[in-house]
C-alpha cells in the first residue's frame, strides 16, 4: 500500500554556497574556496559578500544545509520514521553533509536509490529531466519542504497550492537568528519553529503587482471579480 512521504528540496550546491557568502562551519579553508569561486564566477556582482555572516542569516539570505533542514524537520514534529525524498542537485560536501540528515531519517531516498541503473542512463546529465522527476515527485508528496527559494520552489509552491496540497516555507530570517544562538535549548529552540511556521504550510497568498502567477496563483482579481 502506499505510504505518507515528505519531500525536501535542497537547494544546497557549489553556486548557492558561494553566491550567498554565508559561513558554513568549514573554517577558513572553505570559506577561501568559495570567495575565490565567488569571484571567478561573477566576479564583484555579489554584493552579499559585504555583510558579514551574522547579518546574512539574521536577514534569511543563507542556504539551510542539510544539518539545518534535518533540525527543522525534527523541531516540527517529523521522526525517524517519515519516510523522505531528497530533491536536489550535487549537495556541497557531498556525503559527509548528507550523512547528518540520514541519520536522522534513515529512511531516505532519492532518485539514485529509487531509479533503476537503466533509468538512471537515460536522465544521467540531462539537468532538465533530473529537475523533472524531483517536480513529479514533489507534486505526489504528501508535504513539500523547500530549504531555499528559487524557480522550482516558486513553481513547486505555487503548483500545490493551486492544488491544495500542503506545502512548508520554512521562516528563513527566523531560522537564521535562531541558528546563531548558541544557548538556546532544544525545547525552546522546537516552541520557537512550531510558532514560527504556523502559517507557513500553504495558505492562499495573494499575488501583489508584478509577481509570478506561477507562484501565486491567486491573482488579486479573483478576490474582486
Amino acid at each position: 500500500m502506499p505510504q505518507k512521504f515528505v519531500v525536501v528540496h535542497l537547494r544546497f550546491d557549489k553556486d548557492m554556497a558561494a553566491h550567498s557568502a554565508c559561513d558554513f562551519g568549514g573554517g577558513k579553508a572553505e570559506k577561501l574556496a568559495l570567495a575565490k569561486y565567488r569571484q571567478r564566477i561573477w566576479g564583484g556582482r555579489v554584493l552579499n559578500s559585504q555583510f558579514t555572516d551574522e547579518e546574512l542569516r539574521s536577514q534569511g539570505r543563507c542556504p539551510l544545509t542539510p544539518e539545518e533542514i534535518g533540525l527543522l524537520l525534527a523541531a516540527l514534529g517529523f521522526d525517524n520514521s517519515t519516510r523522505l525524498y531528497l530533491a536536489s542537485h550535487k549537495v556541497y560536501g557531498g556525503e559527509a553533509r548528507i550523512s547528518t540528515l540520514r541519520d536522522l531519517f534513515p529512511k531516505m531516498e532519492s532518485k539514485k536509490s529509487l531509479a533503476s541503473s537503466e533509468e538512471r542512463v537515460l536522465i544521467k546529465g540531462k539537468a532538465s529531466l533530473l529537475a523533472a522527476v524531483d517536480y513529479y515527485v514533489g507534486m505526489h508528496s504528501d508535504i513539500f519542504v523547500s530549504a531555499s527559494p528559487g524557480n522550482m520552489h516558486n513553481a513547486l509552491v505555487g503548483h500545490r497550492t493551486f492544488e491544495n496540497l500542503k506545502t512548508i516555507r520554512p521562516n528563513m530570517p527566523l531560522l537564521g537568528q535562531l541558528f546563531l544562538n548558541k544557548n538556546i535549548t532544544w525545547l525552546e529552540f522546537r516552541q520557537a519553529v512550531v510558532e514560527g511556521h504556523q502559517n507557513r504550510q500553504g495558505q492562499l497568498r495573494l499575488r501583489k503587482p508584478k509577481q509570478s502567477i506561477y507562484t501565486y496563483p491567486a491573482p488579486d482579481c479573483m478576490c474582486q471579480a
